[in-house]
């Protein structure tokens, strides 16, 4: 069977749709995983959905009068003077002004309930871990439990999780996109990002932002165990690796660039080598906690960073 102009038409148009929609099938964004990252989505979704009430319209208008006020139509009334009307005065100003309003009030209450520095409200304890930006891996520093990895962490859901971020090569961006907000990590500063896992499973983490020829493989594995049990036994699993980052050596060959790094596990790490990576860009204060948790003040004398605790 022929088919008509017509019919061929809608029949490319149905293929290209198919095609483009294969490229959402892992759209992370909007399967989030975390208590943050279900908030983003929502909002997403939310100004998506008021900005297109008014780019919806435009785009319908733009096609509906190009067909009946083409120029083989002679039926339609020419108003070639036609200058103003107050109804669609009120319509063009009105509806961008509150909607306007209303992204602006949304996003002024989100600023501060999504603030990345702000603590997540649980009852179960967080864990902190300390991240580097390194050329081109991530290290991550369990400073609780004394061990390092590189391109994996570990955590237990329902568990908030508060990452202190550096970098000690480029300014990079941490991103766990199903988990929440992505943060920048900057050298000789410390910037924060808390997030949480409601069910377990393995995220992908990324790093979102560029950083040279090796930033496509800055790829690391983002696990959340299903209880405590499980993410002591992943600590335990750590602390048997016959590496370590106990001197400043051992961390300087980590530190060298490489590419498409695999997980590495370091059974034990310098104390406040997080500390020491800032220290090297030379900032003016840092307080720097010491094994018994005090905190020690250090001066620009000492070439040290400032650190907000």
């Amino acid at each position: 069977m022929k088919l008509s102009s017509k019919q061929t038409k809608w029949s490319l148009v149905l293929i290209c749709a198919t095609f483009l929609l294969s490229g959402c099938e892992n759209a992370v964004l909007l399967n989030p995983k975390g208590q943050i990252g279900m908030a983003e989505r929502d909002l997403i979704l939310i100004a998506t959905g008021l900005m297109l009430l008014v780019v919806i319209p435009v785009i319908i208008m733009a096609i509906v009068f190009a067909r009946k006020y083409r120029e083989s139509n002679v039926k339609e009334k020419y108003s070639p003077n036609w200058a103003h009307s107050n109804k669609i005065e009120m319509v063009v100003w009105g509806i961008p002004v509150i909607i306007i309003l209303i992204l602006g009030t949304i996003t002024w209450k989100t600023t501060h309930s999504l603030d990345p520095y702000r603590p997540l409200e649980h009852e179960n304890k967080p864990i902190t871990i300390q991240v580097v930006s390194l050329d081109w891996k991530w290290l991550f520093i369990y400073p609780e439990q004394g061990i390092a990895t590189v391109n994996e962490i570990a955590f237990p859901q329902n568990t908030p999780v508060e990452f202190k971020i550096t970098s000690d090569t480029v300014m990079n961006s941490f991103f766990i996109p199903q988990l929440g907000s992505q943060v920048y990590a900057m050298a000789g500063m410390q910037t924060k990002l808390h997030l949480i896992a409601d069910e377990p499973g393995t995220y992908k983490g990324i790093s979102a932002s560029y950083s040279g020829s090796g930033f496509s493989g800055m790829k690391f594995n983002a696990i959340a165990t299903p209880d405590e049990a499980s993410f002591a036994d992943w600590v335990a699993k750590v602390k048997q690796s016959p590496d370590s980052l106990n001197t400043m050596d051992a961390y300087n060959q980590v530190a060298i660039p490489s590419k498409y790094d695999k997980p590495k596990y370091f059974s034990s790490v310098v104390p406040n080598l997080f500390y020491d990576i800032m220290a090297k860009f030379g900032s003016p204060h840092m307080h720097k906690p010491d094994m018994q948790g005090h905190s020690t003040h250090i001066s620009h004398n000492e070439s040290s960073v400032a650190i907000t605790e």
